[in-house]
């Protein structure tokens, strides 16, 4: 295939790359049943508690900004595995692309999950209807959706593993599942913070496959450092941009506890700091 065997990343024989977690799918359906266990009696426990009637006026709308749209960019991103999953040179990365792909589905469930939960309280408030109108028309989403929607439209396998899995994924996960939950706990939401401290499980899993693959690369030709490079810089604007609006709506969200140029040096650095695990940052000399 054109988009996987003249792509630019090429390696003598990617048949060798292993998974870090040596995921299989049974071990990874154990994993992820444990954890839907610990969502769901999150979920009840809270439910019980009355815990959405706590919220301020502020913070609902936070939530319904921040939190409910967030099914569309997941979504995006679950096709962006799905295709590196089609496409990728070894079964061995297609394997953690699909369960990348499923982690995206679970979050995706969950949200709207929670979501309707939400409009069961707050149906006044646009929640189950308005997301859609939010991911296309509100300024916070528009670089993101330009960003992953772009994404989608690389066909090549190894940029699309750059655009998604080194660049935007991180990039939005620092800001939707870490910032984001950083601001929950602090407003007193414990159970937006406990959720998506629970998604943040699967994020984690996924940059360790990530990192291994991009050292596996690069070690197998050297020549492969610079097309991720190249590729890394290429979509780094786009998810800069993409962090700078969405920080001005968590600026909003935490009264002015955060800020955009905040957000986005928390962003780059979670990049920076996958990058140095992929040996593929530009390694800076004394004088």
């Amino acid at each position: 295939m054109t988009f996987r065997d003249k792509s630019p990343l090429q390696a003598e024989d990617w048949s060798q790359f292993r998974d870090p977690d040596e995921l299989t799918y049974r071990r990874y359906v154990t994993l992820q049943d444990e954890q839907e266990t610990v969502v769901s009696h999150l979920l009840e426990k809270y439910a019980d508690a009355g815990h959405d009637g706590s919220h301020s006026a502020a913070w609902l709308d936070a939530l319904g900004t921040l939190f409910a749209p967030t099914r569309y960019p997941v979504h995006a991103m679950q096709m962006a595995f799905a295709h590196v999953a089609h496409m990728a040179p070894s079964s061995y990365i297609s394997n953690c692309a699909a369960f990348a792909a499923a982690d995206m589905l679970r979050r995706v469930t969950l949200v709207a999950y929670r979501t309707r939960e939400l409009q069961n309280r707050f149906g006044v408030r646009g929640f189950g209807t308005k997301e859609r109108e939010i991911w296309e028309t509100s300024p916070a989403w528009q670089p993101a959706r330009k960003a992953l929607e772009l994404m989608l439209a690389t066909y090549d396998w190894g940029e699309s593993f750059t655009a998604v899995n080194l660049v935007l994924k991180p990039t939005l996960d620092d800001v939707l599942l870490r910032q984001v939950a950083v601001v929950a706990r602090e407003l007193g939401d414990e159970q937006t913070w406990l959720l998506l401290e629970n998604l943040r499980l699967d994020s984690s899993r996924c940059e360790r496959w990530t990192a291994a693959m991009a050292r596996y690369a690069v070690a197998r030709r050297p020549e492969n450092l610079a097309v991720f490079r190249q590729w890394i810089k290429r979509w780094s604007g786009l998810a800069d941009e993409a962090a700078l609006a969405l920080g001005a709506a968590l600026q909003a969200a935490s009264g002015g506890q955060v800020t955009p140029s905040d957000v986005l040096e928390s962003t780059r650095t979670a990049r920076d700091g996958l990058a140095s695990l992929s040996n593929i940052v530009e390694r800076k000399t004394d004088a």
